[in-house]
């Protein structure tokens, strides 16, 4: 884990590149305490210890089957699709998909150890927390820490995407859904420490996998007046889903552009696809409020 400094800054945009049924908006001046955060997602190979020590079984593995990516399907996968999502085709229910096999029953893992955990739900997520000692962020830790100290930037290292050239996260080239020419290097997941870190040494808080945080999905962010200050804002106390942040290898312009710092998105707390992972954080000893 790294250490977070905490303090003050804007959350949110009013930049108008979302959606406004995310709620990204408005920004606000928000306060959080000190704490620290896992330096990547957590890993296959790290959900595999979990797995072991506790004979956990993740949600999708219980329900027997979970969402696959329309080009990721093995052969054997196709033959075990039961359904799909009307308002998004690409998403097929694949019966024996989950993290250990993530594009279906003939699909492996082996050489992806050091790939996030995949086909994890919010409630599977909690669960590592527990075993693990730690938590997941409140919504408002994880965009302070993505920032990485940067004020108000489009995106983790800055508002340019690609600067000079360079590739900074996993997300999707090339015409969504049909073709991702994978000029970032990759088409799936990458490795949970492939792109440089931003200013706290947190790595791939954009791409790769759409990461879990513990707040219930609201886009009232219920601001003080005045624009006063929010202190360690925990989200509603109940609701319908569970916040999702840092966007996916799925994420392009043309469909879904919420690998900027401040995109949000949500899924039901059971939700599991091939593009949901998650990291963890945990209080700071001695600092206030902890």
């Amino acid at each position: 884990m790294v250490s977070i400094p905490g303090g003050e800054f804007l959350m949110g945009t009013d930049d108008g590149e979302g959606f406004p049924a995310d709620g990204e908006g408005p920004v606000r001046p928000v306060r959080v305490k000190p704490f620290a955060m896992d330096r990547t997602a957590v890993t296959n190979g790290q959900f595999a210890e979990f797995v072991k020590a506790t004979g956990y079984k993740t949600e999708a593995e219980r329900f027997g089957w979970s969402y696959v990516f329309h080009l990721f399907l093995t052969p054997r996968a196709r033959e075990n699709v039961m359904g799909t999502i009307a308002a998004a085709p690409w998403w097929l229910a694949v019966k024996g998909a989950y993290w250990g096999k993530p594009e279906g029953p003939d699909s492996t893992i082996r050489q992806r150890r050091d790939h996030p955990a995949t086909h994890i739900s919010w409630n599977d997520a909690m669960a590592y927390c527990a075993w693990a000692g730690k938590r997941l962020p409140t919504e408002a830790e994880w965009e302070f820490a993505a920032r990485g100290g940067l004020h108000q930037a489009k995106f983790a290292w800055g508002d340019e995407l690609t600067p000079q050239g360079q590739h900074r996260c996993n997300i999707w080239q090339g015409r969504f859904p049909y073709v991702d020419s994978a000029e970032d290097g990759f088409a799936g997941t990458s490795p949970v420490d492939a792109f440089p870190p931003n200013g706290y040494g947190l790595h791939n808080v954009a791409g790769n996998v759409w990461e879990w945080c513990s707040d219930w999905w609201s886009v009232d962010h219920h601001v003080p007046s005045a624009g006063r200050l929010q202190v360690d804002p925990s989200g509603p106390p109940a609701g319908d889903a569970k916040v999702l942040r840092g966007g996916s290898y799925l994420c392009h312009r043309s469909y879904c552009n919420r690998y900027r710092v401040a995109a949000r998105s949500s899924n039901t707390p059971d939700s599991s696809t091939g593009n949901l992972g998650f990291r963890c954080v945990a209080d700071v000893e001695g600092a206030a409020g902890a």
